[in-house]
């Protein structure tokens, strides 16, 4: 009994801390709003242990801050830091970048060509003013910036990468708002590039494309 009793706290534990993490990233649970493990239970149905285990876990990805005795907020949003998680993914994603555009196969330029079908399809659909499309594009955005890094060949780059991927979209998700034609552009421009296997192009093109989203959070005023 024991055992099981375990075993479906670790699922609870699990779905839970998707859940908040989830919530964090999309603005759900704002920048330092004081995260209290009773009302936490409550909204997730985790028990406290494990609601501090998770709390601690996102600590260790910045999402989180650990007070000590005070307990945990949702970390702050500052300039710097989009500007630090910015640089952070830039480094992490342009060389994995270059190493999936040197061993990539047929079967990654087909991950690729399907993911930017997916991200375009949705910016089509956001520039025409369906606005309620946002979160998916959130998800398709990631599916493309993934698949293009996905031949690397590194579980942990891979993993890194997506951890700062998220912390860098929270800003967007806190600006509350389409980036416009210019996203789109530059996603078809990667996809053309990443095809053609144009490593100093592609590389040129995402900082680019990484500097104008920091640029465009920060236009907001939102931060």
């Amino acid at each position: 009994m024991a055992d099981d009793k375990q075993i479906v706290e670790e699922g609870v534990g699990d779905i839970a801390f998707r859940h908040i993490r989830d919530d964090i990233v999309a603005g759900i649970l704002q920048p330092g709003i004081k995260l209290k493990l009773d009302a936490l239970k409550t909204q997730y149905g985790a028990s406290v242990s494990t609601l501090r285990e998770i709390l601690n876990r996102l600590a260790s990805e910045h999402l989180v801050v650990a007070e000590g005795q005070r307990g945990f907020e949702v970390a702050p949003a500052t300039a710097d830091n989009l500007r630090e998680v910015a640089d952070l993914r830039l480094l992490l994603e342009s060389h994995a970048i270059r190493l999936s555009l040197q061993t990539g196969d047929l079967d990654w330029e087909g991950r690729v060509v399907a993911a930017h079908h997916k991200l375009s399809v949705v910016e089509a659909q956001l520039l025409a003013g369906e606005i309620d499309r946002t979160a998916q594009w959130v998800r398709y955005d990631f599916a493309f910036h993934n698949a293009l890094i996905s031949a690397c060949g590194s579980r942990t780059l891979l993993d890194l990468h997506a951890s700062v991927f998220d912390r860098f979209i929270r800003y967007h998700m806190l600006a509350a708002s389409f980036r416009g034609s210019a996203v789109m552009d530059d996603h078809r421009a990667l996809f053309e590039l990443a095809m053609r296997r144009d490593v100093g192009g592609i590389v040129d093109k995402l900082t680019g494309h990484i500097r104008s989203g920091v640029d465009y959070v920060l236009s907001t005023g939102r931060i």
